[in-house]
């Protein structure tokens, strides 16, 4: 008998990135990469991250957060999970200031309206070992990138905002072949650790269209680090200010690169859609699938 059998849950979504929540505090449980996939097969629908809470290391935290790909990969940080993950402990009568530790740092989240929340996702890295890259591409906010069979795609920008972004700046995102050029960039040999891809058109100093191919997970609706990452590049590059609306096919971010400290703080809704428990049969079904 698995832990998870009968455990309870919220599906949520955060601009349309679809997060599930398991709530792990009490128990000493981790969920493993094979647990993650059976939830995103065993899901009434398909998920781009899985938000697992578990007691927090210091006593200035809500909980730790791990987070997981759809497919049952980690990820070192999730914007819109976590403001729906600021949500859900505030059901439960958290404050609205709270602090959410991680793999990669500890995050801090305001409520900013029922369902309106801003997180800071903290500084953004720029060298190149801790985006990380394979090698050394000189200045990391425009370099030439090869990509075979794709000449004119243009040069490119990196990020790392607790786990690592490429970003074009293009004209017309949606005229690109996004399922072929997405995961052939994901696992280009410069990415030891994979990495987030995003195409990004600049309407105006302010606004900027963004499309998303998220690691481990595929084309998404919306994805928070993403359009950190890119409001980073495009304020680095001089192509827009320092705050910016990132409009995804979910909807709209707000992102102000704070000069001050250089965090990066993110605003943006949640909702929650429906609440369920796990089958007890869910990860012996996707084992023997997968077997």
């Amino acid at each position: 008998m698995s832990a998870l059998d009968d455990h309870a849950f919220l599906k949520m979504n955060g601009l349309g990135n679809e997060i599930v929540i398991l709530d792990l505090r009490g128990s000493a449980h981790v969920v493993t990469p094979a647990e993650a996939r059976a939830i995103a097969g065993g899901s009434d629908s398909h998920f781009d991250q899985l938000m697992v809470l578990h007691d927090p290391v210091t006593s200035r935290a809500a909980a730790f957060m791990r987070i997981y790909n759809s497919d049952g990969s980690d990820s070192a940080a999730c914007g819109n999970g976590t403001r729906c993950v600021a949500w859900a402990l505030a059901r439960e009568g958290a404050p609205d200031e709270l602090v959410l530790e991680t793999a990669s740092g500890a995050l801090a989240s305001s409520r900013i309206a029922p369902e309106l929340f801003t997180v800071d996702m903290g500084e953004p890295r720029f060298d190149w070992r801790e985006i990380p890259l394979a090698r050394d591409v000189g200045d990391t906010s425009l370099f030439d990138l090869e990509v075979p069979g794709w000449p004119g795609l243009g040069r490119a920008s990196a990020v790392s905002m607790g786990n690592p972004h490429l970003i074009f700046f293009i004209r017309d995102p949606m005229s690109y072949h996004f399922d072929t050029l997405g995961p052939l960039l994901e696992r280009h040999p410069l990415f030891p650790e994979r990495v987030n891809v995003s195409f990004a058109e600049v309407m105006s100093p302010t606004h900027v269209d963004l499309r998303v191919w998220e690691r481990g997970a595929g084309p998404t609706k919306a994805c928070g680090t993403a359009a950190c990452a890119t409001a980073v590049a495009a304020a680095r590059r001089g192509l827009t200010e320092r705050e910016a609306t990132i409009t995804l096919p979910g909807g709209d971010l707000d992102i102000f690169w704070r000069e001050s400290d250089r965090h990066v703080l993110m605003t943006g809704p949640v909702e929650l859609e429906w609440e369920g428990r796990l089958p007890a049969s869910l990860l012996r079904q996707r084992e023997s699938v997968e077997e």
